[in-house]
Formats: structure tokens, sequence, C-alpha cells
């Protein structure tokens, strides 16, 4: 005890503490710093592969701070992407919009809610840009979007489909008949095939355009991924729904139903488009 004593009270042993306290406060602020960049480092990182610089993003683990909308178009703008889809010219130069109050069913938990306000459609660029944009601001892969939109829509926001002749699921200016099928109207819209009757919220920019569909669609996939969707363990399923499952939430997204034998059909035509990066292949540049 006494050894205690004379050392706290050796001469300066005062300034040795402001100065270790100093050196506390001073790594406090380097990892407050590294934290807020966290979402961005863990997010992307730059493939030598094609000793170009490509970037990609990749999957963000449940509850990880996401990087803002802006924070991702500087990064995907750093590595420009050619358009390989000229025919969604006019739909990727049309932002989208704040959606509306409601977005997430109330069958998710509570929690889902906080995403509402990241959703805007807030970019524009080429095709692959504004997947990749959506894959950065979600924290989902970006070969994961690249595959699954091929498998929805060969990368095409003006795809059309879930044809219905029931009037009540048709969005406002495509009525019966209007799109060019007497009789129909199409119920999904767009690069991730969106349904208008689930997400009236975000209409009508994921009509219209391509960033606002796929920064909708890819909000409903982090809300089931990081474990929101609560409901998925009230209806038929094939296991019990948890988070940070990317592939029960792309098959949810499709069947809406967890690994059910439809959304696990629909994961393998994603994996495969995934495996073969078809893409990336001659034949998908040819059917643009």
């Amino acid at each position: 005890m006494h050894r205690m004593l004379q050392r706290d009270a050796r001469p300066g042993s005062h300034v040795m503490k402001q100065i270790r306290h100093s050196h506390k406060r001073a790594w406090l602020i380097v990892i407050v710093l590294l934290l807020a960049a966290t979402s961005v480092i863990a997010a992307v990182r730059y493939s030598l592969l094609s000793g170009q610089g490509d970037i990609h993003f990749n999957t963000l683990p449940p509850g990880a701070r996401l990087p803002s909308s802006a924070e991702c178009a500087r990064s995907v703008r750093e590595s420009p992407s050619p358009e390989s889809r000229p025919v969604n010219a006019q739909s990727n130069r049309t932002v989208g919009h704040p959606v509306k109050t409601g977005f997430f069913p109330p069958g998710d938990s509570p929690q889902a809610a906080k995403l509402t306000p990241l959703i805007s459609g807030e970019f524009t660029g080429t095709t692959r840009e504004i997947l990749q944009w959506a894959a950065c601001k979600w924290g989902i892969d970006q070969n994961v979007v690249f595959a699954q939109a091929a498998v929805e829509s060969w990368w095409q926001q003006a795809q059309l489909g879930d044809w219905t002749a029931n009037a009540k699921l048709c969005p406002p200016g495509h009525g019966i008949g209007a799109d060019g099928k007497p009789g129909e109207c199409p119920q999904s819209y767009g690069i991730l095939q969106n349904k208008y009757h689930l997400e009236a919220a975000a209409w009508p920019g994921i009509g219209v355009s391509t960033a606002m569909n796929a920064d909708a669609a890819y909000a409903i996939w982090r809300s089931c991924y990081d474990g929101y969707e609560i409901w998925l363990n009230d209806v038929p399923k094939g296991r019990p729904y948890h988070a940070g499952d990317l592939w029960g939430c792309v098959g949810r997204w499709f069947a809406g139903s967890w690994y059910t034998p439809v959304a696990n059909r629909y994961i393998d035509m994603v994996k495969k488009d995934l495996r073969e990066q078809v893409w990336l292949q001659s034949h998908f540049a040819q059917n643009s």
C-alpha cells in the first residue's frame, strides 16, 4: 500500500496522468472515425483480377452501419461502367422520390421503419452503375444483385410482368388493357419486378426510375436480412426465419415465403446466373 502511495505521489505524476488521458481521448477519436468509415471499407474492395481496379461491393452483416447514398455514388463513379442496356437510357436518367409512410408492412418488426427515409432513388448512371449503387447502399454483394436483376428482367427497366385481370391490382395509368394485353394489367414493374400493390408507397418511382426500382427492392432485402420480417415465421416455411440469411431473403423476394419449394427454385435460378456471371456473357449483351 505504501509503495502504491509513493508511486502516485512522485514528482510530475499529475502531468503523466494528463498525458495518459490525452492519449486515451486521441485514441477514442481515432476509433470513432474508423467506425464511421467501417461501412464503406467493409462494403468495398478492389478487384485486381482484371487489372482495371474494378470496384466491388460486398455484403454487410445484419445491423451494420450502411453507407449513405452519396458515399455510394462517389464510390461507383470512381470506377465508371459502360452502358450494356441503352434501352434503359430514359429510366436511368430519372431519379426517384421519397416513399410514403407504410412502405414496410405492419407485419414487419417496428425497426423496419427506420429504413424508410433511406429510400430515395437518388442516383443516375449506367444500368450496371445503378445496380452497384443499390448494392453498396443496402450492403449486398453486387454480383448477387447483377444475377437477380438478370433473372427478373434481363436488366430491363421497361419489363412488365405478373399480368392479372384483377383491376384492383393495377397501378394508376396502367388499367386493364392499357399496356397491350386485353383484359389484363401488369402487377410487376422494372429491373427487379417490384409489385405495385406491395410497394404502392414507392409508386410511380419504381415504374419509371431504374434507381428507384433497385433502391426499393434492396431496402426490402435489407429489412429481411436484418431480421425485421418476422411475419415470415407466420406463413408456410421450409425452416425458421432468422436474420443474416442472404439467400433466404433472395428467395423471399419472389415467393413471399421462407425456403419453400417455390423460393428454393428461384434461389437456384439466381445462383445459376451468379455462378455463370451471365451479365458478362456475349449473349447477354446481344439480347439487350
